[in-house]
């Protein structure tokens, strides 16, 4: 997982410079204003969009990310310090300098600074007079470190475990695209699939059989909550809070829709989870009751990504 998070290919590269030039043709979201309000006369409140100031953001390995965040920040015409992983260090390098060669004089070269040393870490998070926003992106660890060690406000969540839950009215064939996206296109990513809940009705059916032997030809291997375990003799899982990051993944059966609420809302990491199915009332009850920050219907956790998002 690590090997594919650093990988830079031309699709990669290419998909980079596109979602840049995106971000480049927004409406420039700076002093827009968002609401106007005469209180009284010749009293008048404005609501606009500000940057949040100087933004210090710490994240592991991908050097993509290094690209992404720049763009978003000299949008948004915030100020930004970068410390990426040192497996990156030398991507990162030479991304920051072809990034800053092209950032014009009136704005200034020094918007965008790249920390190098990890030691400087521990200083930076001292400066709450002069940075306004810590935004760390890896571990459960790092995000709980960062935490501990600044007064600065620190936003940034840890895991990445994302649910699919298949009910019993389900299109299975529909069923087998989304799981297959959700763990196989890109299992190291945080919107990957971790744990697959089935309704009970379905355990030993053609439809789910057919599912599991495509995610084995896959290469994705299966551990089972209890009931799995039980019914499917699959090696038995230590923990529902895990996240594989790889082409693994949690299988257990539930009772029904509100089995699963309960089973994501308590293991879940309020990231991304999933329900399939062509019951209505059932989609309406999952995505009222799910606590995370996207809930879908019928579709990948994939999609869960700024990009797609616009």
């Amino acid at each position: 997982s690590l090997v594919a998070r650093m990988t830079l290919k031309a699709g990669k590269i290419t998909s980079l410079a596109e979602s840049i030039r995106a971000i480049a043709d927004m409406e420039d979201p700076i002093s827009h204003t968002l609401k106007k309000t005469e209180v009284a006369k010749d009293l008048v409140f404005e609501k606009m969009y500000c940057p949040l100031g100087v933004l210090l953001i710490i994240f592991e390995s991908r050097p993509d990310a290094l690209v992404q965040i720049a763009a978003l920040a000299i949008r948004s015409g915030n100020g930004l310090l970068l410390k990426g992983g040192k497996e990156a260090m030398r991507s990162n390098t030479i991304l920051h300098k072809v990034i800053t060669s092209v950032i014009p004089d009136v704005v200034g070269k020094k918007l965008i600074g790249l920390v190098k040393s990890k030691d400087e870490i521990a200083d930076l998070l001292k400066l709450d007079d002069v940075i306004d926003l810590v935004i760390p992106r890896g571990s459960n660890r790092l995000v709980s470190q960062i935490k501990a060690q600044t007064k600065i406000p620190v936003l940034g969540h840890a895991d990445g475990i994302c649910h699919v839950y298949i009910d019993k009215s389900a299109d299975m064939d529909m069923a087998k695209r989304i799981v297959l996206d959700a763990k196989v296109d890109y299992p190291a990513a945080c919107n990957a699939m971790e744990t697959l809940l089935v309704h009970k009705d379905l355990n030993k059916t053609e439809g789910l059989d057919d599912l599991l032997m495509e995610l084995a030809k896959e290469g994705v291997v299966i551990y089972g909550g209890p009931v799995a375990h039980d019914t499917l003799k699959v090696p038995k899982v230590d923990s529902f809070h895990h996240e594989y990051s790889s082409m693994a993944c949690t299988l257990e059966f539930v009772d029904d829709v509100q089995s699963a609420i309960d089973h994501i809302n308590r293991y879940g990491s309020a990231h991304t989870d999933c329900i399939i199915t062509t019951d209505k009332k059932s989609a309406d009850t999952f995505l009222q009751q799910v606590d995370s920050a996207a809930v879908f219907h019928n579709a990948s956790t994939r999609f869960c990504d700024g990009t797609r998002f616009g």
